[in-house]
């Protein structure tokens, strides 16, 4: 006769690529023993257990003995020029950038939100629940990754870029070649969890698109509360550092002009 943990380990990985650690499944059935007495089918159980694997860190969730489950220890290396990713590999969300909105115009973003301030075409409206809706979406992204609806604080549509990590703990850097409607900052939090299917890594970048990636949902609240509260000012940082390094550019023709 089959276990509760058998049962939900093989719902998990059949539904959603996941292979969650015996360890684990045994803290959760018997955090749940009070439910299994009240008979609670097992489908429900599996749908809790989805919601807190999706709000926990791979790295303490799901096994890692399946090669094929993980991302090869090399994938960041330039001088594979292409390869492959079979998959399915489980991955999380550690930073997502927008690649196509100047550092000036996020910072602009998120200024807006702190007055309360949202855009409706080319009108600045004035809302005292813009940063509240923006919290509520993210919420919503740990129940579902198909339920996200709403706007970008960002206001850019991307391309963005991706930290992304296994659970093995290996770190690859993320592409969005073509548009993933689910990815975009303020929409997908930090900790979110991804599937990564049949997906190209070229000169050590995986090239995410709608058919090799999955956005399952998910947030690990810790982490995302951290980046939101130091993003501007890693923003603020950024533009500072182009800002010296075009001043040391320009000085540096100076002094070739002069001799």
């Amino acid at each position: 006769m089959s276990t509760p943990q058998s049962q939900i380990a093989a719902q998990l990985q059949s539904a959603k690529s996941l292979s969650v650690s015996h360890s684990w499944l045994d803290t959760f059935v018997a955090s749940s023993s009070a439910s299994l007495q009240r008979n609670i089918p097992i489908s429900a159980l599996t749908q809790t257990a989805l919601f807190r694997v999706l709000s926990s860190d791979f790295r303490d969730t799901l096994i890692t003995t399946n090669p094929s489950s993980v991302l090869p220890m090399d994938i960041f290396d330039p001088a594979v020029k292409e390869r492959r990713l079979v998959g399915p590999i489980p991955v999380q969300v550690l930073d997502i950038e927008d690649i196509g909105s100047s550092l000036w115009s996020q910072v602009e973003a998120i200024e807006r939100v702190e007055r309360g301030e949202a855009i409706r075409g080319r009108e600045i409206v004035r809302t005292v629940s813009v940063g509240e809706e923006i919290e509520d979406r993210a919420s919503n992204n740990n129940n579902s990754g198909n339920n996200n609806a709403g706007g970008n604080e960002g206001g850019g549509n991307g391309p963005h870029r991706l930290i992304l990590q296994d659970a093995a703990g290996t770190r690859t850097v993320g592409i969005e070649l073509r548009r993933i409607s689910d990815i975009s900052i303020g929409k997908l939090p930090i900790g979110a969890k991804l599937i990564l299917r049949s997906a190209t890594v070229a000169r050590g970048m995986v090239l995410l698109t709608p058919d090799c990636a999955t956005v399952l949902g998910g947030k690990i609240e810790s982490m995302d509360r951290a980046w939101k509260e130091g993003r501007k000012a890693r923003l603020m940082a950024r533009i500072n550092e182009m800002a010296q390094e075009g001043q040391m550019t320009r000085g540096r023709g100076g002094d070739a002009m002069e001799e």
